[in-house]
């Protein structure tokens, strides 16, 4: 339901001509609600217009399209952020740039007044596959920014060469005004084939629209392709570095990570699938691993980070004993870890600070059981919890349940992937009744939902399991863990077996 003040604006808008009008004599207050309006229906024009008069210093996507729209105005409840249309998104980046043009060729004061220095961009686009045709993902915004930051760069350039020749000052250099810049804050995904345009825009240094990255992402890059773009970026604000699927190994490993020490603010690493195995590494690797944890130690701020797919079997105590700082994110899945690094990890600094921790892809026979339930038993502050396709069957889980509710603030669980029976879900279901915050657990379809000519449950990755699922026995137990929750007075908590409920929680969103 909106409010009279969005409905007001959205009857304005539905009249361009007369809008745009009387946008000069409408009171600046009323610009963050016409954004949102124009946002919702699609009006580009009118967010074109919206832009180029904007009355203050800084506009930002999400706080106008989120949380913080609905804060200002309590009677509008539609959440626009969740799915940024593209063509709105292009209008906004368009408009900047059309207002920067203008400015770089007016001598004298603009007709139209705009204030705006700051256009941020930042966690408005992402990579959800279920995004449709008309959403903006990360990568294609990254490509329109770049282009727009060229575009304006070298419309600069032309005008200070024409007007080179025109006129010249008392001291013989050009007495054209010096036109205003605009800072764009943005997330940055990067690829093999934006690659150029991303390092073209930001080596644009004198360019009026200048890029300033918050979170960066790049796959499939070199390793001299990751430093040129990493050398590139403001060190101020970058708070995520995501690299992943780049191939780096541990030597690649070594070269990148020594540039990141220069972001001071950066508390996210994310570095998987980085192809590091210890198997395959000749006497040389102990320097490595010790010349890569020395750069690790060196990232002050750090609190989130990501080695998941690398074999890093015994090489846990000597990659994490550099930091000074505990971890509140540790994500190892599938990196084929030992006891003594599971130990290693209950007794260090991290345990007790750990928000998330994901385990998946681990084999969890005893010797591995029971370092992880002295690492739960010590990570009280543990609120997501992944030990998917971990090879977890009812008494191993029923052995780790004393363990993991003394997580007392676990909000989510997943065990996507494992063995389990259906008592063994309803043995789960109720002895974590005691955890009160518990509310997504992902778990997985019961190894007696299966037909019978399938033995065991395949794994998720296999991409079979759908084919020999009994639906109608499954259906039944989802229904009966359903109203074995509302008994226990806990009818908002999910209790689900779809992945797609399974949000990417990390530091951030914690």
């Amino acid at each position: 339901m909106h409010s009279l003040v969005f409905l007001c604006a959205r009857r304005l808008l539905g009249n361009r001509p007369g809008a745009r009008h009387a946008l000069p004599f409408l009171p600046s207050e009323l610009y963050p609600v016409l954004f949102q309006a124009a946002f919702l229906d699609g009006r580009v024009l009118a967010l074109q217009d919206l832009v180029t008069t904007w009355p203050f210093p800084l506009l930002s996507l999400q706080c106008l399209l989120g949380h913080c729209g609905h804060q200002q105005h309590r009677g509008h409840h539609t959440r626009l952020g969740d799915k940024p249309n593209k063509l709105c998104v292009q209008a906004v980046i368009s408009a900047v740039v059309a207002h920067l043009r203008q400015a770089l060729e007016e001598s004298h004061q603009p007709t139209r007044q705009c204030h705006l220095r700051v256009l941020d961009m930042t966690g408005l686009q992402d990579d959800d596959t279920n995004r449709g045709p008309e959403g903006m993902s990360l990568w294609s915004g990254t490509v329109a920014l770049a282009k727009a930051c060229l575009e304006v760069a070298k419309h600069q350039t032309e005008l200070q060469k024409r007007n080179s020749k025109r006129r010249k000052g008392p001291s013989g250099a050009s007495s054209m005004p010096q036109p205003i810049s605009m800072e764009i804050r943005a997330d940055l995904f990067v690829n093999s084939t934006s690659y150029s345009v991303l390092r073209d825009a930001l080596q644009a240094t004198t360019s009026p629209m200048r890029l300033r990255c918050r979170d960066f992402h790049a796959e499939e890059l070199s390793v001299a392709g990751i430093v040129g773009l990493l050398e590139c970026l403001d060190p101020a604000g970058v708070r995520r570095v995501d690299l992943r699927f780049n191939n780096l190994g541990l030597a690649g490993l070594c070269v990148v990570v020594p540039q990141l020490s220069r972001f001071p603010d950066l508390l996210s690493l994310k570095l998987p699938y980085s192809n590091v195995d210890v198997r395959r590494h000749a006497a040389g690797a102990d320097a490595g691993f010790r010349r890569l944890a020395t750069h690790l130690g060196k990232l002050q701020s750090l609190r989130e980070l990501n080695l998941g797919s690398s074999r890093l079997s015994g090489k846990l105590r000597q990659l994490l004993r550099n930091l000074e700082a505990p971890l509140e994110s540790l994500e190892l899945a599938f990196c084929y870890l030992l006891p003594g690094d599971l130990a290693f990890l209950s007794q260090s600094l991290h345990a007790p600070a750990l928000k998330k921790l994901d385990l998946s892809g681990h084999h969890f026979t005893e010797s591995l059981l029971q370092p992880l339930r002295s690492l739960l038993e010590n990570s009280s502050s543990l609120i997501h919890l992944d030990l998917m396709e971990c090879q977890l069957t009812d008494s191993r889980l029923e052995a780790l349940l004393p363990s993991l509710c003394r997580c007392s603030r676990l909000r989510c669980l997943g065990l996507f992937g494992n063995p389990l029976s259906t008592p063994g879900l309803k043995t789960l279901l109720r002895q974590t009744s005691v955890l009160q915050d518990l509310c997504l657990v992902v778990y997985p379809y019961p190894v007696d939902c299966y037909s019978r000519e399938t033995p065991r449950p395949p794994s998720a990755s296999s991409g079979i399991f759908e084919d020999t699922l009994d639906e109608e026995r499954f259906t039944a137990v989802s229904a009966e863990l359903c109203r074995m929750l509302v008994s226990s007075g806990r009818d908002n908590a999910m209790w689900t077996a779809s992945l797609c409920r399974h949000g990417t929680l990390d530091y951030f969103t914690l």
